[in-house]
C-alpha cells in the first residue's frame, strides 16, 4: 500500500524510498529513518522531506547586490565587451575543450555516474542545460566554470576527495549557478587574466597587446573585482538547490579548515561568520582590510561567504524566492 508519494512497503517488510534529488527508487530496511541510507544512484542521503525545483527562475531573483553593482561598474567602462571578446578570440571554445579532454576525466552516465547524477540534479533544479563536467587531478581544493558559448565545469580531485556527497552537490550547484547567472563569458575572461597577469608568458602569446590595453583601461581590476562578488550569487544558487543552509555552511567550514574541519565546532564556526559580517558592516577599517586582503583571491573568504548565505536565509529573502518561483 502507498505510504507517501515517495514511499511504499513491500510484502517482505522492506520499504521503497524514491530519492528526492534524482528520483531513483531505493529499497531500504523497514526500520529506515531519514538520512540513514544513501541513494544508489546519486549517493545523496535518502529522505522523505519535500524538495522543490524551479521552472521559471530568473537570475535577478537571487543575484547578490554586490554582484549586480560590480557588474554595472564593469559594463560602464567604454569598450569593455569588445576588449574581452578580443581577449577570448585566441582562447576559443576548442582550446578549452581540448585542454580538459586531454588532461581530465570526463564525467558521463557511465564514468563517475554519481557525479553525473548530481550534475543532473543541479541543472534540473535550476533549469539549466547540462554542461560537460570534468574531474582534474589537482591538489588545490577548487572548482571552476569556463567556456565561451558552451560552458564546462571542472572539479579538482582534491575537492571531490575532501567533501561528502551533499557538499559535492553544493559545489556543483554553485558552478551551475554561474551558468544560470550568465557569468560564464566574463568569468572565463577573469580567470584567463588571472593566469596571464601572474606569468611572464603573457608577453609572448597572441593577444599580448589586448592584455596591455585591458589593464590600462582599468578593465582587469574591475573584472576581477566583479568575479569575486559573482561567487556570492552562486552560493545563493547552491542554496536554492540544496535547500539547507547548513550544507553550504559545512562546505565553507571545510574550505576554511581543510583536514582540520573534523575537529571544528560547527556552531562556533557560524558565530565566527556572523561576527565577521557584523564587524565588516560596522567598521570602516575592518571593511578596508577585508577588501584589500581579499583582492588577491579568486573567491571571497569562506567565513565571508557563510556569513552572506546566513544573512540571506535568515532575512526571509530566500524563503520569498522559494515561495514565488519553486514548485
Amino acid at each position: 500500500m502507498a505510504k507517501k508519494n515517495d514511499e511504499s512497503i513491500e510484502p517482505t517488510g522492506r520499504k521503497n524510498v524514491v530519492c528526492r534529488f534524482c528520483g531513483q527508487k531505493n529499497g531500504v530496511k523497514s526500520g529506515y529513518v531519514n538520512g540513514a541510507a544513501n541513494c544508489g544512484r546519486c549517493k545523496l542521503p535518502l529522505s522523505d522531506e519535500p524538495r522543490k525545483v524551479f521552472a521559471n527562475l530568473h537570475k535577478n531573483d537571487y543575484i547578490h547586490p554586490a554582484d549586480a553593482k560590480a557588474l554595472a561598474a564593469l559594463k560602464a567602462i567604454p569598450g569593455v565587451d569588445s576588449a574581452l571578446k578580443k581577449l577570448l578570440a585566441w582562447t576559443g571554445e576548442s582550446a578549452i575543450r581540448v585542454a580538459f579532454m586531454a588532461s581530465a576525466v570526463k564525467v558521463t552516465p557511465k564514468q563517475c555516474p554519481d557525479l553525473y547524477a548530481k550534475l543532473e540534479v543541479a541543472c534540473g533544479t535550476l533549469g539549466v542545460d547540462m554542461p560537460d563536467l570534468y574531474v582534474q587531478q589537482n591538489p588545490i581544493v577548487n572548482a571552476f566554470t569556463g567556456g565561451v558559448e558552451k560552458p564546462i565545469i571542472v572539479l579538482h580531485s582534491a575537492l571531490v576527495e575532501r567533501l561528502n556527497d551533499e557538499e559535492t552537490l553544493a559545489v556543483i550547484a554553485h558552478e551551475v549557478g554561474h551558468i544560470h547567472s550568465e557569468h560564464v563569458l566574463y568569468l572565463t575572461a577573469a580567470r584567463l587574466l588571472e593566469f596571464l597577469l601572474n606569468r611572464s608568458v603573457a608577453a609572448l602569446i597572441p593577444g599580448s597587446e589586448i592584455i596591455k590595453l585591458i589593464v590600462s583601461m582599468g578593465i582587469a581590476s574591475a573584472l576581477l573585482a566583479w568575479a569575486r562578488r559573482a561567487e556570492l550569487s552562486c552560493d545563493r544558487a547552491a542554496m536554492l538547490v540544496m535547500q539547507d543552509p547548513h550544507v553550504i555552511g559545512r562546505t565553507m567550514m571545510k574550505l576554511a579548515g581543510g583536514t582540520f574541519a573534523s575537529k571544528i565546532d560547527y556552531d562556533l564556526f557560524l558565530e565566527q561568520g556572523r561576527e565577521f559580517k557584523k564587524q565588516y558592516d560596522e567598521s570602516r577599517l575592518d571593511r578596508f582590510w577585508a577588501d584589500v586582503m581579499n583582492s588577491g583571491l579568486s573567491h571571497p573568504f569562506p567565513i565571508w561567504r557563510v556569513a552572506e548565505i546566513l544573512e540571506w536565509t535568515e532575512s526571509g529573502e530566500y524563503e520569498k524566492v522559494m515561495a514565488e518561483h519553486a514548485s
